[in-house]
């Protein structure tokens, strides 16, 4: 894939790369494509997020129970 860029994008991009220290403009141009899908999937999960019927009340208790499944042993916090 190609793309042509008018001469003020292209200054920018070879700035972008050479500041955040890519190896290319690719590198630059696919990290941008991910943190758009990134974007467009967070977008989505919360408009169904909005649309659907609430859980529960989201009160002190709730929370606590969310930070006392968070805390219990063998739990790394990371994901695989």
């Amino acid at each position: 894939m190609n793309i042509s860029l008018p001469d003020a994008l292209k200054t920018y991009v070879d700035e972008q790369v050479i500041q955040r220290g890519y190896g290319t403009s690719s590198e630059y141009v696919r990290e941008l494509i991910r943190n758009d899908q990134d974007r467009s999937r967070l977008r989505e999960m919360l408009l169904v997020g909005g649309a659907s019927e609430p859980a529960g009340v989201a009160d002190p208790a709730y929370f606590d129970g969310l930070r006392a499944k968070v805390r219990k042993p063998g739990k790394t916090g990371t994901r695989g």
